[in-house]
Parts: structure tokens; C-alpha cells; sequence
């Protein structure tokens, strides 16, 4: 008896089962590409580019997904934080605190200001040249200040660079003295009211909210309390040094360093940091820029050990702290 014919897979099914994974496939790229290019790790491109969305467009609607109502509201109308009037308290009286801090593989230190008044930037006054700018040292003394911390970035080609030229938006004395007016970057900045600001804007926008003084870098870790930082942001899974600005609730500002590359501190990674400010009540905090730049100077003194044996290193801003008079 012959025996049953056995019957192949239908080829029209293979067809369509393989248009069907190439379908899928394709949404899903498509899907992945269109939250990185506007729900990404890159956050101030991701929001420049919501910004420009064509509002009714397909990828309006799309990108919208990605945020919930408030998120898309401040990104396309790009508000200003609220503000509120600062009031300030020292639980022993004293204008300054410094704090020591540690985790498991760092050391640092917190500088507690706790009038937000004595808190400026100081600007290279080479700024506009590009030549030499000087050390955190010479802005202390320059200024008549009794500490600071170094701030924004800048070009830095090899590692060697003199710190004449800001990387992004500088203001200062309520004016852009560096960088593009309607860049859309981190700007970490202070208003007319002692307020930080921890945001991703224009240069436009933050002059029109009375921001006086800021500086450009990032990523921008805690904004009204939440914690914005992504992984995967910069170096992130490098230990470094690292330093970084805060506020707290009560006005106080957290100036932080953290040592780093050296035998009893080997740095931190970003979620250290996020922690080190969150203890300390900071209602909005950000990365400035670290490893070699990171320094703190008190009272005539480094506070920290910078990477550097010298000190700290030429850089066209910081944040100076003014005696209390």
C-alpha cells in the first residue's frame, strides 16, 4: 500500500511570515530610532528637536508618547522653573560649612554657602581672546573670595588646554558673554533671586527667566527633587573625579568635589553624586566638569587633593564664594 504524501510548508506562508518579521522589525527600529532622537540619552538634542516639531505632524504625535503632559508642555513652551524667595538657616551660625563625605570608593567634600548671595561666577577675562585663563587660586584672590570651585567645561584638545576657551553658553552679570544665543544646552545657572537653575535651554531663554550667572555642563542630576540623570549618560560607569552644584530647599548651596585616580579615593560614578546631594536635601543639583578640572579652595587652601600636583588647572570659570560681611 502506498504510503501518505506529506505536505511541505506552504511557501506562500513563508512569504508572508518573513514580510510579517520585516514589518515588525522595521516598526520596532523605527520606534527606537524615534525615542532616541527625541526621548534620548543626549537630552538637550532630544529637546532642541522637540522643540522644533511641527505641532499635527506624525511625529508630533509620536514623540509626544514619550513624555507625560507636564514634560512636553515645559519642553515645547520651555517655562521657567518656578521661583521662590530664599531664606537661609545655619543650624551653628556660620555663613560656610564643609562637610566631609565618603562612599566606597571615594572622598570628598560638601561646601555648605549657606547664604546663596555669596555664590557668583567668575568669567576668564581673557574670555575673549582665548589666552591663558587663570587657576581657581588666582580667581579666589582675584575676587576677594574666601573659596570656590571650578565650573564649566571647555576645549580641551589633548588634555592640555589653557582654559581660554568656554565649551557653550557663559553668563555673566546678566549678560552672554560666551556662546550662541539660541543653542539649546545644559545650563547650570543662578537668577536674580539666588535661585539655581538645573536646566536644558537657550541662552535666550535664561536671560529672559533673570538668570545672572551661569555656565554650561552637565548631565543635570536632580530638578525639583526628581532625578533626571540617565544611565549611560557621559562616562558613566567610570570612577573619576568629579565635581558638581546643588541647592538645597532652604536656599543653601551644596558645592561638591570628589577626589578620584588617587590611592585612598578612586572617584565616583554619577549615581554617587546624585546620592551625595539627594542627603543633603538639594532640590535641583548638576555635574560641572571633573577629573583633572576638580578642585575646591577655603580660606587660602585646597580642600580637596586634585589629580594634579600643582593645583588646580587653568579654566575659564568658576564658582567663587564671597566672604560674609
Amino acid at each position: 500500500m502506498a504510503g501518505k504524501r506529506r505536505r511541505g510548508t506552504d511557501p506562500l506562508f513563508i512569504v508572508l511570515l518573513c514580510l510579517l518579521v520585516m514589518i515588525i522589525s522595521g516598526l520596532a527600529t523605527g520606534y527606537l530610532y524615534m525615542k532616541e532622537k527625541y526621548a534620548g540619552d543626549a537630552i538637550a538634542y532630544s529637546r532642541q528637536a522637540v522643540r522644533e516639531l511641527e505641532e499635527g505632524s506624525f511625529e508630533y504625535s509620536l514623540a509626544k508618547r514619550f513624555y507625560s503632559d507636564e514634560q512636553w508642555d515645559s519642553i515645547r513652551n520651555n517655562t521657567a522653573p518656578e521661583k521662590k524667595e530664599q531664606t537661609y538657616v545655619s543650624e551653628n551660625g556660620d555663613p560656610i560649612e564643609i562637610v566631609h563625605i565618603s562612599g566606597t570608593t571615594y572622598e570628598g567634600y560638601m561646601m555648605l554657602v549657606h547664604d546663596p548671595k555669596l555664590v557668583k561666577v567668575a568669567v576668564n577675562p581673557n574670555m575673549d581672546n582665548g589666552m591663558q585663563a587663570p587657576s581657581l587660586e588666582d580667581y579666589v584672590r582675584m575676587n576677594k573670595a574666601i573659596g570656590g570651585i571650578n565650573a564649566g567645561g571647555f576645549m580641551d584638545a589633548g588634555g592640555t588646554g589653557n582654559g581660554g576657551l568656554a565649551w557653550g553658553i557663559v553668563i555673566h552679570d546678566g549678560k552672554l558673554i560666551s556662546g550662541n544665543m539660541n543653542e539649546y544646552l545644559p545650563i547650570i545657572g543662578i537668577d536674580d533671586t539666588y535661585n539655581l537653575y538645573c536646566v536644558d535651554a537657550t541662552a535666550k531663554d535664561a536671560l529672559s527667566w533673570g538668570i545672572q550667572e551661569a555656565v554650561t555642563f552637565g548631565p543635570v542630576f536632580l530638578r525639583n527633587y526628581e532625578v533626571v540623570f540617565k544611565k549611560g549618560q557621559g562616562d558613566y560607569p567610570m570612577l573619576n573625579p568629579r565635581t558638581g552644584i546643588g541647592q538645597a530647599s532652604d536656599g543653601t548651596f551644596l558645592l561638591l568635589t570628589i577626589d578620584g585616580r588617587g590611592p585612598s579615593s578612586f572617584g565616583s560614578l554619577y549615581e554617587d553624586v546624585v546620592e551625595e546631594f539627594q542627603k543633603f536635601d538639594a532640590v535641583n543639583a548638576a555635574n560641572l566638569d571633573g577629573g583633572n578640572s576638580t578642585a575646591m579652595i577655603y580660606n587660602g587652601e585646597y580642600v580637596n587633593t586634585t589629580v594634579s600636583m600643582y593645583g588646580s588647572r587653568h579654566l575659564p570659570t568658576v564658582f567663587v564664594v564671597m566672604e560674609d560681611k
